[in-house]
């Protein structure tokens, strides 16, 4: 079971939807925004859902939550650019520290490297924002149920 502790945000109590397929309770997502209000929305959204959500709002300090959080890490929904570094450039790093985990890519920008050149992992995708809570959901499920069987990556 993940740990919650200061600096991370859980779950706040509403029900889990453990009745959708391929949900299984408690994965974890890294979440890497530099905007407040999307990183509190998107928390909102994925807390509401079931999911157990740790928070960045840069690449230094998401790697630092990364290196504290003692349970599983499921997946990485960065933002694509970062104050401090690319998402793409923290992904590739979280991917070599984290076998197995996945990422979503998020971006405002309508043309970006992500979408110019394509993506350079097979376990990640794109989500462009504005997005919806569905939209949101639904790419979280679908990057959580692609690829490997357990989701579980172990740092």
């Amino acid at each position: 079971m993940p740990r919650t502790g200061a600096g991370n945000e859980a779950a706040t109590g509403r029900p889990l939807a453990a009745s959708h397929p391929g949900f299984q309770l408690r994965q974890t997502i890294l979440l890497v925004e530099d905007e407040v209000f999307v990183r509190k929305v998107a928390i909102e959204i994925l807390s509401a859902a079931g999911y157990a959500v740790l928070s960045a709002g840069n690449a230094a300090e998401a790697l630092r939550k990364l290196h504290s959080h003692r349970g599983a890490l499921h997946l990485l929904l960065t933002d694509v650019v970062l104050p401090d570094r690319s998402g793409c450039d923290l992904a590739m790093e979280i991917s070599n520290l984290v076998g197995g985990v996945k990422a979503i890519l998020i971006s405002g920008y309508p043309e970006n490297s992500v979408t110019r050149n394509g993506l350079p992992h097979q376990d990640w995708s794109y989500l462009p924002k504005p997005f919806s809570a569905s939209s949101l959901i639904q790419k979280v499920r679908e990057s959580l149920s692609h690829g490997n069987p357990s989701g579980t990556a172990m740092l």
